[in-house]
């Protein structure tokens, strides 16, 4: 990425994501890009795969609402206190997307995976489950470092092409302050790319000091950044500004059926009202 050739508009951004690629997505704690869903969705993108790292919440309910999933691969799509994820649940039942389903530590191995650049990744936790039914592309084999009967199971990496995340700000140059959310240094190693929305562009270099380097991602895996101030409403952003739970528990109201759901698209997200 150089200089400020990469920094956009949300508009833009959302333009770099192709029908049908994999995209990678954190969960609702971290660092959500809302604003660029929402752009996703006005652009009327289609055929994702779409990689929870490893939940996700209302990110995932828009998109799978606007039938913009072709697959799924995630550990759980919840709006936990806020209620059942309609949308996903609607969507699960009638078959409308293949869902590739994980646990949190699968997903974040698989990850890691990709990242180290190597095929696969051995994990435990999923032996004796129904989830290796499943999942035929998990494979069990016996340790080869023992001699007795030691199962493994071989999960293969996951390698998005795109990561996208919400972030406090970045600087000119296109590095990207992620403080201590490793999971979004992980999900950027492991991709092609990542597009960034942050709250602000800041006129300094965050990797001139030893503290800010060390929270920082740096710009050769950042294909493209926009700033969008509260670019992750109605979620929270750390402890930055807070949940808006009487709006999510509109959507929570409204996306009980899928007309409701295309009203709430039509209100937040096609009229662009949501930062409002």
């Amino acid at each position: 990425m150089g200089d400020q050739a990469a920094l956009m508009n949300v508009e833009k951004l959302a333009a770099r994501i192709p029908n049908g690629a994999k995209i990678a997505v954190p969960p609702d704690y971290t660092g959500v890009a809302m604003e660029l869903t929402r752009a996703m969705l006005r652009r009327g993108v289609r055929g994702l795969h779409l990689v929870c790292v490893p939940v996700s919440g209302l990110q995932a309910e828009l998109l799978i609402g606007a039938g913009a999933v072709d697959t799924l691969e995630t550990s759980a799509v919840t709006l936990g206190e806020y209620g059942t994820a309609y949308r996903f649940v609607s969507a699960l039942r009638e078959n409308k997307f293949r869902m590739l389903d994980a646990t949190c530590p699968a997903v974040h191995a698989a990850i890691q995976a990709a990242g180290k650049g190597i095929p696969f990744m051995p994990l435990r936790g999923m032996l004796e489950t129904d989830l290796l039914k499943q999942r035929p592309d998990w494979k069990v084999i016996d340790n080869p470092f023992t001699n007795g009967n030691d199962p493994i199971v071989l999960l293969p990496a996951i390698h998005p092409d795109i990561s996208i995340f919400h972030a406090p700000y970045a600087d000119r140059d296109g590095n990207v302050f992620i403080g201590r959310r490793r999971e979004l240094l992980a999900m950027a190693h492991a991709s092609k790319t990542t597009l960034v929305t942050v709250e602000e562009i800041r006129d300094i270099n965050l990797l001139d000091t030893e503290e800010g380097a060390a929270g920082t991602l740096p710009a050769a895996y950042v294909g493209g950044i926009a700033a969008a101030p509260r670019g992750a409403w109605p979620l929270n952003l750390w402890d930055i500004y807070d949940v808006d739970e009487a709006h999510i528990a509109q959507y929570s109201e409204m996306a009980r059926s899928q007309q409701g759901f295309d009203l709430y698209v039509d209100m937040y997200v096609r009229q662009r009202r949501a930062a409002e």
